[in-house]
């Protein structure tokens, strides 16, 4: 059973309330800074990690700031979000850019901060030409179907109204590459708030397995895969928190086995 303890006291609450007025929300910025570490701690001897925190779920410039310090960058999915991450530093490959039902100026915004472009439809291959030209390295968001398992809260892969098919992904990178795009990723994200760390390394392993095939049959370079989140939180007394370093050890153990050695090393996680 998993117990936690409040990084402040009833007095403390009280100095606060003398000096703000009610309500506020209080953040433990050193606690964000040592899950920050320990993540990166844990992901160590994972080829090129980065962290990108999902803006979505606390869109707070100051909290951005502080994981912009801890080398994390922002997973942005909507204007506003792309502002904010510009704000709190960040730009370049510390930006991911994950929409659907997207505006012109939102991809326009994304290409001009330099951030990874990821597109959840086959569609915006051509909407993202015409609206802001081809960047150098484009993302596709995959969705695995069935052979994935979603979970309570996001419901079935399958059932979701983004992402490509695996049929799509092959047809997608193929019109890139023959568009002149050179540089290319990949992303999922098929659950949010998972307490199972195998589920993150069998996401991880269908990812590589993808890229080893789209390579060798496209002829095409993989620069990064994004695992994409949803790693949970132990909200009730009887769940125990993810083992960050059983996930780590286990998407090494996938990249070697996949990614290595089919000679597609180095590939950023």
């Amino acid at each position: 059973m998993v117990s936690k303890d409040l990084p402040f006291t009833k007095e403390d609450i009280l100095k606060i309330m003398e000096k703000y007025p009610t309500p506020f929300h209080i953040y433990d910025e050193k606690a964000i800074r040592e899950n920050a570490r320990r993540m990166k701690s844990a992901f160590k001897d994972v080829p090129g990690f980065k962290e990108f925190f999902a803006v979505k779920a606390l869109p707070n410039p100051f909290i951005l700031k502080i994981l912009k310090e801890e080398g994390f960058g922002a997973d942005c999915s909507s204007l506003p979000e792309l502002i904010l991450a510009e704000k709190a530093g960040m730009t370049g490959d510390y930006i991911m850019f994950s929409s659907n039902d997207t505006p012109s100026e939102e991809f326009v915004k994304a290409k001009q901060l330099g951030g990874f472009i990821n597109l959840d439809d086959i569609s915006h291959i051509d909407y993202l030409e015409k609206s802001a030209g081809l960047p150098d390295i484009v993302c596709f968001r995959y969705n695995p179907g069935p052979l994935k398992e979603g979970n309570a809260i996001i419901g079935k892969p399958e059932e979701a109204k983004y992402g490509f098919t695996r049929e799509q992904m092959f047809e997608g990178y193929r019109i890139l590459r023959d568009k002149g795009v050179k540089r290319f990723g990949m992303h999922t994200m098929v659950a949010s708030n998972e307490l199972n760390p195998d589920y993150f390394v069998e996401t991880a392993r269908i990812l590589f397995e993808l890229i080893v095939e789209i390579s060798k049959e496209l002829e095409i370079q993989f620069e990064f895969v994004n695992l994409g989140g949803g790693i949970g939180i132990p909200y009730r007394p009887e769940q125990e928190p993810v083992s960050l370093e059983t996930v780590a050890k286990g998407v090494r153990e996938a990249y070697d086995a996949t990614i290595t050695a089919n000679g597609l090393a180095p590939l950023k996680v």
